[in-house]
């Protein structure tokens, strides 16, 4: 299944390759290591931004309206 990327998941994917970016230039491989361990939680935070932001309207369209007395309609 193809998952459209959300506005904070897109957020998230250009930290995860700036981070990416800057591993790639590090002479130190420990803390290249580091970076590229980042990038990829910061991937995965990517992933899970758009799959629970694309289940928002979902679920307040699954939601009943709620049904005013009319007392106060």
């Amino acid at each position: 299944m193809t998952l459209q990327m959300s506005r904070r998941g897109k957020q998230y994917m250009e930290t995860a390759q700036s981070l990416l970016r800057a591993a790639m230039s590090m002479t130190d491989e420990v803390v290249a290591t580091r970076l590229k361990l980042l990038a990829d939680d910061y991937q995965r935070r990517a992933e899970k931004a758009s799959s629970v932001d694309a289940a928002k309207p979902a679920r307040s369209a699954a939601r009943p309206e709620y049904d005013w007395p009319q007392e106060l309609v």
